[in-house]
């Protein structure tokens, strides 16, 4: 469920008609509906019934401070994969005890800023990486809570390049033998506390028997690491439940949690849950112009630099008009500025436009403006924040001063 509908014809966002954001910011931009983030968190928080548990924002779908802001204050942890992700965190004063350090990259000095600020985990996901912070953390005369990614042979997710749990994908750990292998050494580190067993089967998922054969999974490898002597505090599945794009039907998190609860009923562990798109996906909106109608195709001011997705993963967006008029509907091919023919937007899309309509594309709180770039020199958009019946930019619109802050001009 979210917040963006029409009225009179004319589409809004909680109590504010889109239209009014257009005229004064321009296009393209970005739109969240805080009412629909803070409703999707609570479905989250209230859907489980029996386990003590942590929600952890996944950062890298949508990081505006702002928005990781209004989760904090939700009590929401963060699943974080960088350091600028764990600075984001860190500087909006989040409890380092909610972070989870993740992704299979981390260098000394991101290791060192997680042990320093005492975060709640990192989780491994190469025999590497462990060594490698272990010896930071001997170095530093500490002692570090990590948890082993593992990977539990699920093939799911929404395209090929989101899905993250078998073994030929590069995160995690496989297979099983070595994670119990790493167990027992990590056991008899001096340097090192294994606390928790994670895993990530992938994104935009909508079959639950994925996630239940992953409880299953990370249930049996639990009890096999009880053998080795460490004490386990967390059971972290990941995130990846996916949502609709158009008017395909997708799990309710409380479906998916009542799964893992079943299945995981006899263990003690907290458990922890990544999710991102779910959570901020259908609260975004990303604002577009149409400047030119060619033959079929609809030319807009937004492009695949504003939104990567429909490019890279073959994304399927739905696009509405802020004016409502359903009469003399034609399919388009809805296009950007940018030159590359994979600047499409979206193919056969039925609707009424004409130029200089403005269109909302949906569903783009995620993976939204964090892949955005400046391609073709093309300035980044602003985002604003909807709240009830005011609206604040969380963050400004690019300017040609900002595309050039850090070049260096060799005839200065």
């Amino acid at each position: 469920m979210d917040y963006f509908l029409y009225k009179n014809g004319e589409l809004f966002c909680e109590e504010i008609n889109l239209q009014e954001i257009a005229k004064e910011f321009g296009t393209p931009a970005y739109v969240y509906s805080k009412k629909t983030i803070e409703r999707h968190i609570n479905v989250y928080k209230n859907a489980f019934q029996k386990k003590d548990s942590l929600i952890c924002f996944s950062v890298k779908s949508l990081s505006n401070i702002s928005i990781l802001n209004i989760l904090k204050e939700k009590d929401c942890g963060f699943d974080i994969v960088s350091g600028g992700e764990l600075q984001r965190a860190l500087h909006i004063k989040t409890n380092p005890k909610k972070i989870i350090f993740s992704g299979v990259g981390k260098s000394n000095e991101e290791i060192l800023k997680g042990i320093n600020n005492e975060i709640l985990s990192f989780n491994i996901e190469s025999e590497s990486e462990l060594f490698r912070i272990e010896k930071i953390a001997s170095e530093n005369n500490k002692v570090v809570d990590v948890a082993i990614r593992f990977n539990p042979e699920v093939d799911s997710g929404g395209h090929e390049y989101i899905k993250t749990g078998r073994k030929g994908d590069k995160f995690g750990i496989s297979p099983n033998d070595l994670v119990l292998k790493l167990s027992h050494y990590i056991y008899n580190s001096k340097h090192l506390r294994l606390i928790g067993l994670a895993c990530h089967i992938g994104s935009q998922i909508g079959d639950l028997e994925s996630y239940k054969l992953t409880a299953i999974n990370i249930r049996q490898l639990a009890e096999e690491i009880d053998k080795t002597g460490n004490e386990l505090k967390f059971l972290d599945l990941g995130g990846g439940l996916g949502i609709p794009y158009n008017s395909d039907k997708t799990p309710s998190p409380k479906d998916l949690v009542s799964i893992i609860e079943e299945e995981l009923k006899d263990r003690n562990e907290k458990i922890i849950l990544e999710p991102g798109r779910s959570i901020t996906g259908n609260a975004g909106i990303l604002l577009t112009k149409v400047e030119y109608i060619k033959d079929n195709f609809l030319v807009v001011d937004a492009a695949m630099n504003d939104l990567l997705r429909p490019a890279l993963y073959d994304a399927k967006h739905d696009i509405w008009n802020l004016k409502q008029n359903d009469s003399d509907n034609k399919k388009w091919t809805i296009v950007g500025p940018v030159c590359e023919s994979s600047d499409i937007l979206a193919k056969d899309h039925e609707m009424n436009a004409s130029e200089g309509d403005i269109l909302a594309i949906k569903t783009a709180g995620a993976y939204g403006f964090v892949m955005s770039s400046n391609y073709n020199s093309r300035v980044r958009a602003p985002e604003i924040l909807v709240d009830n019946n005011q609206y604040t930019v969380i963050r400004k619109r690019e300017s040609f001063k900002d595309l050039i802050r850090n070049e260096v001009s060799l005839n200065d």
